[in-house]
């Protein structure tokens, strides 16, 4: 049973030229020049079918027509595309369209900061505004958590790997067991309260609590609508502001908007970034509650927080979320990814394989945390194009993009089955 051998190009440019910081292409061993919607091809006219959408920042697919119909003609009235933060006709169109699609129909009234390009960004300001306003400098945060690659934000990762390329001494955050890190039996919400209302806990009263419904990169670990719900209560009961991280998990991904809407909360700050700027356009933005909008003008700020083509294809992007349709869409694509899993799983039960995400993020968590990467590679080889997960990257994850259609999406899961199918074989003569 061997893999598919493909003809490759020649990577040597890049092995002599990038930083050894390169880390995607090193897995991805190709040179891609053309991609729509959920498929790539390569500069050797190889066809593979995304199962990785950009790490979440493609969420409405390669090229999509719709929205690149908008950048075009912004393009060629010559609309402005880099402005700071002036106003622009490009940014009222998003404010307007996020006001009147995301936040009026869940009654919330946030404030929309634009606090650079990208998802660190996002938790950088979220983190300062927070301090700022309480006067404390504690942010709590969580085991497997990940947050973003500056120093502010990995003081709040927990991956030892990234933690160590901060060179420096990483502070003013306490990790706390995320809902589920004890196992079932055990109420980690309630653990945090029991240290913070004990004042030999030596744990002090933080600015924030930061967390994700659902992480991603710390292996598809789910926190429950109930242990979200007691957060929130803790944190409004103590005056502890609650951020939550939905750069990978919004727009979308889990089904919903924002991944936390079953549990029915209102975060004070939300962080987006990703699928926000909807072509895959650099984009970021935080969502503060009214109250906590206490910034002086100016007070935090970035070169690149007008990105004028960001907010067109925004703007455009929203416009799936106007009606049910679109969410209806993803359950439906997401109902065939949990099946095909578990029959996968129930078909190779030797892996000791544990089913993990919701909506189109989900995947498998292997005992043996080698044979992730050994099924991702399978996979590449065979046309499918897909990243490992967790801390000993020991889990597989599916995040194509949520307008994969039914026909692809199903091709690539008969790609992923042969995968491991591949895997059991070449195991089973060892």
């Amino acid at each position: 049973m061997d893999t598919q051998v493909l003809e490759m190009p020649n990577l040597a440019v890049f092995d002599e030229l990038e930083s050894e910081v390169r880390s995607y292409c090193r897995n991805f061993t190709t040179v891609f020049h053309k991609a729509k919607n959920a498929k790539l091809w390569d500069t050797c006219n190889n066809e593979y079918i995304d199962f990785f959408a950009g790490a979440g920042a493609l969420n409405y697919g390669h090229n999509n027509e719709r929205i690149r119909a908008k950048l075009v003609d912004y393009l060629l009235q010559d609309g402005i595309t880099h402005s700071l933060d002036m106003a622009t006709g490009a940014k009222e169109a998003f404010l307007e369209r996020f006001q009147e699609v995301i936040l009026k129909p869940r009654g919330w009234n946030h404030k929309v900061m634009f606090p650079g390009p990208t998802g660190t960004n996002a938790v950088e300001s979220a983190m300062k505004i927070a301090r700022k306003v309480t006067g404390r400098t504690t942010i709590m945060c969580f085991t497997n958590a990940f947050h973003g690659m500056t120093l502010g934000s990995l003081a709040v990762t927990g991956n030892s790997f990234k933690r160590e390329g901060a060179g420096v001494e990483l502070s003013q955050s306490v990790f706390m067991p995320y809902d589920g890190y004890f196992g079932e039996d055990v109420d980690t919400a309630a653990y945090i309260e029991k240290l913070l209302g004990d004042p030999g806990s030596g744990v002090p009263l933080p600015a924030a609590i930061i967390l994700e419904s659902l992480q991603g990169e710390g292996g598809l670990n789910e926190a429950s609508k109930g242990w979200l719900q007691r957060i929130e209560r803790l944190c409004k009961s103590r005056g502890i502001l609650l951020i939550l991280d939905d750069i990978q998990m919004g727009c979308g991904r889990t089904g919903s908007f924002f991944s936390f809407d079953h549990a029915g909360i209102e975060p004070d700050i939300i962080c987006l970034s990703k699928s926000i700027g909807g072509y895959g356009l650099p984009m970021a933005i935080t969502l503060l509650k009214p109250e906590i909008d206490a910034w002086k003008p100016g007070e935090h700020n970035g070169t690149f927080r007008g990105n004028n083509l960001g907010f067109v294809a925004a703007a455009e992007a929203l416009s799936y979320w106007k009606d049910a349709s679109f969410e209806m869409d993803i359950l439906q694509r997401a109902r065939l990814i949990r099946d095909a899993l578990e029959g996968m799983l129930a078909k190779h039960p030797q892996f000791n394989g544990e089913l993990r995400g919701r909506g189109m993020i989900q995947g498998i968590a292997f005992a043996d945390p080698a044979m992730a990467e050994e099924l991702c590679s399978h996979a590449f080889q065979l046309g499918l194009v897909m990243e490992t997960s967790g801390p000993r990257s020991e889990v597989v994850k599916l995040m194509p993009p949520l307008t994969i259609e039914l026909e692809v999406l199903k091709q690539g899961l008969q790609m992923m089955e042969r995968s491991m199918e591949l895997l059991a074989h070449n195991h089973s003569t060892k």
